[in-house]
């Protein structure tokens, strides 16, 4: 026993004895900060996480009591726990290896996962008298466990944290599917739940992060002590002496090269395996060169010809592989993070949804059970305050409900019996029961969140274009480099092996993809930089790079274009009347009233310091407004059909009620004994600088479209104020998803402006989400811009930075690919015949090193941009 099991008893056998299947890991964010127990995959025993035994195997971590543990598991994983199998490419039709079968023109469709499948697959049941058919042995069990769960969705539960044997799946490439996590074999990504999740797995970015900071703590002193010869009076390899100075070198690079960037180099051997090249390609051939000549000078410098050596030592470039793979590291924190926000989006709608609800007996005794054991047609009880648990219909009692989730409105819904309502949206101030109707993934709600993870799954992101030019451009530079090697070896002056093989590496070297791989990261993080100063976050590079070729923006009226609040637009009194006295009638009959736009009025009046008058016979008229008693006088105040149904002339206020409802408000009027004496208007008043933002848009050639769940009348009426004449109102989530989709698929790139829940499925389907600061975390969540003043005027600001940010990254660009496709023909000799210029690898390395540097002098020019 090692050193290690010291403080370790076996479990179940000797300590590394025997071979065990274990589950991958899973933490939940509570579990996290708790001491939890796992099992070691090699010998059994039950271990606390720690991150110096921990070892990945297909994208999941594992924890281990020993350091031998840990070799032996990275030595053959395979023998401890079971590998998971692609499903993507070649699987239409065809069984895995791991027994899973799909084919997207299958007739049948397994009922347990929803894939297409076939007559032939090998997974098949018989129950009831009929025939199903299933992708895998683990959905066939699972129907085998419980048919009718999956053949009612009306009994399956609400949705749950992702599982172990979850499907997940590439957002760049839908076609590949897995069991579990991993990265794409097409493009290295790491793989999402392919279904919506209320727990997110954060295991890759969490190691990510934690190689990004180890390599940045190893990189950053490597990279200060190679280029400090570059400063007048620096000279680290004259004050260690050579020897020091290489080793140190050697010592610094090697960790970060072989364990931090391990990830890299088995993705690199994996596109090379299926011949499908990608970033992580031109990564893997550019470092590995790098480091293993550098270990070859190093070690052995007397096997190198004279060819490669200056002033008798052969150049390193340790440091340029360590750097290279720390960048890369950022790279791929950033964007795990940035597309976590799917995930963040997802979990704050499923908050929306209470874990428990009230169940009415028949014999009218009240329980409370967990959501998942409601079934159709139960009888619930809504509490005030509480969130509705299903979609339904009222069966008695009276309330208002807030359906801002719904339908952007501020103003909650009068609900009565036969009224429906909706999972998420939550009570006011009544009580009453209801019919459940529509559970589990049938709700609104669910379809909700099946939208936003459909879009966060469909939106891929942008590929660099080191990605777009890795299929040809990794083995030009591979042919380039042999090709010199034979030339020089064949047709080349004495010695021609030395000389073939100095080309060959230099070739390779100057080719690594320090500058390329700077060329847009560092862009993007200057810009985004500029633009958080003017208050506007933009969270991905995906959305700098869209924001410039937008052509449509959608935007959301409620809380966008409006405050997001009803409030005292206008108040008017008959001739001869006390204003004051007035006011304090209306506040002293609103703060008795459920009506939601009572708090507009009561507020208004609070902020004139109004004391209300006291009253009695208080009633309220559904539908309608209220009426009370003041020193015997008959009081009312409500909408003009309750005075018209009391022969109330209103004749002295008649065109002011049609101005104001024409420009959408609603309006109320106030009656003392039979007499029409004032008149008052609740409306969301529309934001000061709207107007302008939407003039700055148009004058940019912007078609804007104006989407909202209010009235059609009263959405006009805003769009008419702010010159806009495109309007879609009365729209559902649902709707404003399909909206955005018909204008993509007619070749239009497509903003998303909005603030409320309602509007997350757009916001995440759109090219660009644009989410209020104002407004609902699930909306800002779902956007890829936040604008943190909810100013529409940031949104000319964020075009502004894209377009300077887009020209930045192509000069970036152009001055990487220079370096390459000039630096390249010259490091393979091809100017020697005429000039007799032969490039060294150690001036390879200069010109690899002064194309980084132009790519970051010109990127910080971002910091001073105007927008």
């Amino acid at each position: 026993m090692t050193q290690d099991h010291t403080n370790h008893q076996p479990q179940g056998g000797s300590c590394c004895g025997n071979k065990h299947e274990t589950q991958p890991v899973s933490l939940s964010p509570q579990e996290k900060s708790q001491d939890k127990k796992f099992t070691d995959p090699v010998c059994g025993m039950q271990v606390s996480k720690n991150p110096e035994k921990t070892a990945r195997f297909q994208g999941n971590a594992y924890y281990f009591c020993s350091t031998s543990c840990v070799s032996k598991f990275n030595a053959a994983p395979e023998n401890y726990v079971k590998a998971k199998k692609v499903i993507g490419l070649s699987s239409v039709g065809n069984v895995n290896s791991d027994g899973m079968q799909s084919d997207a023109e299958g007739e049948h469709k397994d009922p347990v996962c929803g894939m297409r499948v076939n007559a032939q697959s090998q997974h098949q049941l018989v129950h009831a008298g009929q025939s199903y058919y299933f992708c895998c042995n683990s959905c066939l069990e699972k129907f085998r466990k419980d048919p009718a769960a999956w053949l009612d969705p009306a009994r399956r539960p609400a949705p749950k944290a992702v599982v172990k044997d979850a499907i997940f799946t590439c957002p760049m490439h839908l076609e590949i599917e897995q069991v579990g996590p991993g990265t794409c074999p097409l493009c290295g990504m790491a793989l999402e739940p392919k279904e919506a999740s209320a727990e997110e797995d954060t295991s890759e970015l969490d190691d990510m992060r934690r190689r990004f900071k180890f390599s940045l703590a190893l990189s950053l002193p490597l990279l200060i002590m190679t280029m400090g010869d570059m400063l007048p009076g620096v000279s680290f390899h004259n004050l260690l002496g050579m020897t020091v100075f290489n080793w140190l070198q050697f010592i610094l690079a090697t960790p970060v090269v072989l364990w931090a960037g391990l990830p890299f180099f088995e993705r690199a051997l994996a596109s090379f395996k299926i011949m499908h090249l990608n970033m992580f390609s031109l990564i893997g051939v550019g470092t590995a060169t790098a480091y293993v000549f550098s270990l070859v000078a190093l070690l052995l410098p007397g096997t190198l010809p004279a060819a490669f050596k200056m002033n008798g030592m052969a150049p390193l470039y340790f440091e340029a592989a360590a750097v290279i793979i720390t960048l890369v590291l950022l790279g791929q924190v950033l964007e795990l993070r940035a597309r976590s926000q799917t995930n963040a989006a997802i979990k704050a709608l499923l908050g929306l949804t209470p874990a428990t609800a009230i169940r009415i007996a028949a014999d009218g005794s009240e329980t409370e059970i967990a959501l998942d054991e409601v079934q159709l047609n139960d009888s619930l009880r809504i509490k005030p305050g509480a969130h509705i648990p299903v979609d339904g219909a009222v069966l008695d009692g009276h309330s208002n409900v807030d359906e801002a989730m719904l339908t952007g409105e501020p103003l909650p819904v009068s609900k009565q019996a036969g009224d429906k309502v909706s999972a998420g949206t939550i009570n006011q101030q009544g009580s009453f029961s209801m019919r459940a109707e529509r559970i589990g993934n049938d709700t609104l709600l669910a379809s909700i969140i099946n939208l936003v993870n459909q879009a966060g799954r469909s939106r891929a992101p942008i590929q660099k274009l080191a990605d777009q030019v890795s299929g040809w451009f990794v083995p030009a530079v591979i042919a380039a480099a042999v090709l010199a090697f034979i030339a020089w070896a064949v047709w080349g002056p004495a010695p021609g092996m030395a000389n073939g093989l100095m080309a060959a590496v230099s070739v390779l070297i100057i080719a690594c993809p320090c500058a390329l791989g700077l060329a847009t990261p560092i862009s993007v993080t200057v810009g985004i930089g500029r633009g958080a100063r003017d208050g506007v976050l933009i969270k991905d590079a995906e959305a700098l790079e869209r924001l410039e070729k937008i052509d449509t923006l959608l935007i959301d009226k409620t809380g966008t274009l409006t405050e997001g609040k009803p409030t005292l637009q206008h108040f008017s009194v008959a001739s001869g009347e006390s204003e004051t006295d007035l006011l304090a009638l209306a506040m002293a009959l609103e703060q008795r009233s459920e009506h939601p736009v009572a708090h507009a009025i009561v507020s208004y009046a609070e902020a004139q310091h109004t004391k209300p008058v006291a009253i009695s016979n208080f009633t309220s008229i559904t539908g309608k407004g209220v009426s009370a008693t003041v020193d015997s006088k008959v009081v009312l105040l409500g909408n003009p059909a309750l005075l018209q149904e009391h022969a109330i002339h209103i004749s002295g206020f008649e065109q002011q009620v049609t101005d104001l409802q024409t420009l959408g408000h609603t309006v109320m009027l106030m009656a003392v004994n039979q007499k029409a004496i004032a008149l008052l208007s609740v409306a969301d008043k529309i934001k000061n600088n709207s107007g302008e933002a939407i003039s700055q848009l148009q004058q940019q050639g912007m078609h804007i479209i104006v989407l909202t769940g209010d009235n059609a009348i009263t959405a006009r009426a805003v769009a008419k104020q702010l010159g806009l004449d495109d309007v879609r109102a009365d729209l559902l989530p649902a709707d404003k998803f399909r909206i955005v989709q018909e204008l993509q698929a007619q070749g239009r790139v497509v903003a998303m402006a909005g603030d409320g829940i309602n509007d997350a499925p757009a916001l995440a389907q759109a090219d660009v989400g644009i989410a209020m600061g104002s407004g609902t975390d699930v909306a800002m969540h779902s956007a890829h811009v936040v604008l943190v003043k909810g100013d529409l005027r940031g949104i000319v600001k964020a075009r502004s930075l894209s377009q300077q940010a887009m020209k930045n990254i192509r000069q970036n660009l152009f001055f990487a690919f220079a370096y390459n496709f000039i630096g390249v023909p010259v490091a393979a000799g091809l100017l020697y015949p005429w000039f007799g210029i032969l490039l060294s690898p150690m001036i390879a390395s200069a010109a690899m090193s002064l194309s980084s540097v132009s790519v970051i002098t010109n990127a910080l020019r971002l910091r001073t941009a105007k927008l």
